[in-house]
């Protein structure tokens, strides 16, 4: 099977179930006006998110890796009334496209965007007692999934999901630098051996290039 399979495939899943909409439409489409390489989910895969908030009863997410908010707009609307998603953004221009997309969606009331690097910002979370959150999505820079996962465990409360995306392609891609490579393979390691969760890692296909989630429950 080759790639185009996979697009026929995904377009199918995402005609069938109706992954789209004009306001996600739109959130894409700003990421093709920016001349960017659009690097964040799937529509099948924002739609597996939603569910998964749906699944753990969220309230609060945490989201590392903001991008242009596609993601942030799916698991806002698996919120309730009074739920919040807060997500992480290294860069500002990132950031203030998600802004205007989230406020598209009419989201900007459940949504908090914070810039910076996601390990200043972490720990600033853990002390105004911003957690625990019901589910942590991690789909951010890769050389420090490991160090943003031990991180999320400290905003964690047993029962908490945490996804990571991007996890396998990397191990495996050649053109990949090794820090990245290397820091997904220590994030691997680190959730498998881990006690304090219970993971597994789950390969993807589909519009994106062949790779994997990981999806785990704090014990």
């Amino acid at each position: 099977m080759n790639d185009e399979y996979f697009i026929k495939a995904e377009n199918y899943i995402s005609a069938l179930f109706h992954l789209t909409d004009p306001v996600l439409a739109a959130t894409l489409q700003s990421v093709q006006d920016a001349g960017i390489h659009d690097i964040g989910v799937s529509p099948s895969q924002g739609k597996l998110l939603q569910l998964l908030a749906r699944l753990c009863g969220a309230k609060k997410i945490l989201e590392m890796g903001t991008f242009f908010g596609y993601s942030g707009i799916w698991l806002a609307r698996a919120l309730p009334a009074d739920g919040q998603l807060i997500t992480l953004e290294y860069d500002p221009q990132n950031a203030a496209f998600a802004e205007k997309n989230f406020a598209n969606a009419g989201l900007q009331n459940k949504i908090q965007i914070r810039t910076g690097n996601a390990l200043e910002l972490l720990p600033k979370l853990e002390e105004e007692g911003a957690g625990p959150f019901d589910m942590i999505f991690i789909d951010a820079d890769k050389p420090p999934y490991a160090e943003y996962f031990r991180l999320a465990l400290r905003l964690s409360r047993p029962g908490t999901l945490i996804i990571a995306d991007n996890v396998v392609r990397h191990v495996f891609d050649p053109a990949t630098p090794e820090d990245k490579k290397n820091g997904v393979i220590r994030f691997n390691q680190l959730i498998a051996e881990s006690d304090a969760v219970s993971a597994v890692i789950l390969q993807t296909v589909g519009s994106k290039e062949p790779d994997g989630m990981a999806i785990a429950i704090v014990n």
